[in-house]
């Protein structure tokens, strides 16, 4: 059964001119997500540009410069609702030097959208697509085989590319893969099934969304609880109130439950959980919620409430699968601040053990060298312990950011292996 209004977070990749932003405006355009003024600014710059019907790209890409070269060149985010769900679009860009730009669209996402164009069919940056994306451990993945119009609605060309494609995936960690070939252009398969390609007998695309189990993504067993502030009111009726708000990153509290608390180990038991000013008797991830203990136990941000029989590993050497963001590469040995849930402490770039060739998915040990769009593993040090999971067991506290301490400027992602 589908939770009422649950949100899905999906992430387009496609190689440049494969039909993403034309896909997404046929999306928003069929499922009528499109403000009138939007619809009429969109209809108006089709016309100058002597399109006979609209421009469905148009509705995208909202970047000048994209508008004048008609390619994605950042992340853009779209938002639109059905019945059935909310949806949040992460629409990355197609180039090779966009590899960060789709690491930040997939990072949250559940769910990634391939496009595969049906007449070049799977080429390198659909692997390094599909790559990126088991690599966040996104649970699901729909290969959408576009531009069936132009190989005259083929079956035998739909099926040679899903064939190319599970041979190569099948190398890869992906749990669920679905295909649907379509044409954005034209609107088969992507809301409504197409007179074209009965020979399919799956469903179109947003049926396909909408029924998408994503329940069970979130991991309910590992309670992780990061700290965020403490909560003293101070005020009438709360004079002795002492809060731990923050965001559940997994798992389920419930008022009663024994907790410990880390980095100090120290335990108590949960005496409420308040959601706002609602005091509920159980909260799971994703809650934002406060909660009381009834000891009174120094925590501050940063801490961590986790189960007495479940806890994360606190350490402060690991190594993690490293995407690099900036232009400027990595300095060696450099000091970093790295961030943590609500964490942070300062940390060094120990040691880059190998590189990865996303075309190949070759391992290169002789390039040390972390350069923009670089995907490393790497070894890091930090100066206090960081209370760790695997990523591919929680993609809240198994994921890191590196920070410049001189500029501010986020220049690493990473997920600990």
């Amino acid at each position: 059964m589908l939770e009422s209004n649950q949100l899905l977070r999906f992430t387009t990749a496609g190689s440049v001119d494969d039909g993403k932003s034309t896909l997404i405006g046929r999306l928003l355009y069929d499922s009528k997500s499109i403000f009138e003024d939007q619809l009429a600014s969109v209809e108006a710059t089709s016309k100058r540009r002597g399109h006979e019907g609209i421009d469905l790209a148009l509705f995208t890409d909202g970047l000048k410069d994209e508008r004048e070269q008609g390619i994605t060149i950042d992340v853009a985010y779209r938002y639109f609702t059905t019945p059935k769900r909310k949806f949040i679009i992460a629409d990355t860009p197609g180039h090779i030097q966009y590899t960060r730009n789709m690491v930040t669209g997939a990072s949250t996402a559940n769910a990634a959208l391939i496009l595969i164009d049906s007449r070049h069919g799977v080429i390198e940056q659909t692997k390094r697509h599909a790559f990126i994306a088991s690599l966040l451990q996104i649970p699901h993945m729909i290969v959408c085989i576009n531009k069936m119009d132009l190989v005259d609605y083929s079956e035998d060309t739909y099926n040679k590319i899903v064939a190319h494609f599970e041979e190569f995936s099948s190398k890869l960690d992906i749990k669920d893969v679905r295909f649907i070939p379509i044409s954005a252009l034209n609107g088969d398969n992507v809301v409504n099934r197409s007179k074209n390609m009965d020979w399919y007998q799956g469903s179109p695309l947003l049926h396909t969304l909408e029924t998408l189990h994503i329940s069970s993504d979130i991991n309910k067993i590992d309670a992780r609880f990061s700290v965020q502030t403490v909560l003293r009111p101070q005020s009438e009726g709360f004079l002795d109130y002492r809060g731990y708000a923050g965001r559940i990153s997994s798992g389920i509290y419930r008022v009663g439950d024994e907790v410990t608390v880390l980095p100090s180990g120290f335990s108590s038991k949960i005496t409420s959980i308040n959601a706002g000013e609602i005091e509920i008797q159980e909260a799971f991830a994703p809650m934002s919620v406060s909660m009381t203990l009834n000891d009174d136990i120094d925590i501050s941000r940063g801490d961590m409430i986790v189960k007495p029989n479940n806890q994360p590993v606190m350490i402060q050497e690991f190594d993690v699968m490293l995407c690099w963001l900036h232009d400027q590469s990595a300095k060696p040995r450099a000091k970093y601040t790295i961030r943590h849930t609500s964490n942070e402490k300062k940390a060094l770039i120990k040691e880059v053990v190998y590189q990865i060739d996303i075309d190949t998915y070759a391992r290169n040990t002789e390039n040390k060298e972390l350069t923009m769009n670089a995907i490393a593993r790497v070894t890091l040090k930090t100066t206090r312990p960081l209370m760790l999971d695997s990523y591919r067991d929680n993609r809240m506290t198994g994921s890191i950011i590196l920070i410049d301490e001189n500029t501010l400027e986020t220049v690493a992602a990473g997920m600990v292996v």
